[in-house]
């Protein structure tokens, strides 16, 4: 399917959870993100595929608000002003972001505090959603890295946010656990929620994907429905697909 047809499905009415207008950024003489242009409707699953340096987590992180980009417009939720908008996303990078002196419930209750949330039960059934047990004292140094995975993710959708971008949320995490992560964004996407995940496991994200994002040396170069078959391999070459 045509970049141009999936870019505009959602000019009908709905206005897109994000939009990208020419977006480039660079770092130094090295251009990551080059030129990349396209709107994303609310209530849908993206997976976002590519090669090491395709760049695709400079695109989440400008997304998140935690890059500028170097030209390039991006709206959030609506909004160019990120910052304004941040309460409402939740985003999972490689650092797990936890206090690893800290259980995962104390991390949690100090993050609520953040969103002015004060209310226990919320940490607990954020801890509860993604499999670990809200009772475990463990301090987070101590966890397996599957586990750290868990306890940043339920970081990630304390505040129960309308966009939540994750960044290989399945690193490190055996296949019955990413497999159940997977279900629970599947889950979220259900819910209304806008859900971005850059991987390289397509394979675990694929029963619940609703469309492909394929980057190629910091460009866009195809949006499929679903992910095609011929990305599913774990040596499967992303730039192949170029239409």
């Amino acid at each position: 399917m045509s970049l141009e047809h999936i870019s505009n499905d959602n000019a009908a009415g709905t206005q897109p959870a994000v939009a990208l207008s020419e977006v480039v950024r660079h770092f130094g003489r090295f251009a990551a993100v080059r030129g990349v242009t396209a709107d994303f409707a609310p209530g849908r699953l993206y997976v976002v595929l590519g090669e090491n340096g395709a760049g695709k987590s400079t695109l989440l992180r400008m997304m998140a608000g935690l890059l500028q980009p170097t030209r390039g417009t991006i709206r959030i939720l609506g909004e160019t002003n990120i910052r304004s908008v941040a309460p409402r996303m939740g985003y999972m990078g490689h650092a797990p972001l936890l206090y690893d002196e800290l259980d995962a419930m104390e991390n949690l209750r100090y993050f609520a505090g953040l969103y002015s949330i004060h209310d226990d039960r919320v940490c607990a059934a954020a801890i509860e959603r993604v499999g670990l047990n809200p009772e475990l004292k463990r301090r987070v140094g101590q966890y397996s890295q599957g586990m750290r995975q868990r306890a940043s993710l339920a970081r990630a959708i304390l505040h129960n946010p309308e966009l939540i971008l994750l960044d290989e949320p399945f690193s490190n995490v055996d296949v019955k656990s990413a497999h159940e992560m997977a279900r629970l964004l599947g889950a979220m996407r259900d819910e209304g929620k806008t859900v971005f995940v850059v991987t390289h496991q397509a394979a675990v994200v694929e029963p619940v994907a609703d469309e492909s994002i394929v980057m190629h040396t910091g460009r866009l170069i195809a949006r499929e429905q679903g992910i095609p078959q011929a990305l599913l391999s774990p040596y499967a070459r992303p730039s192949e697909v170029r239409r």
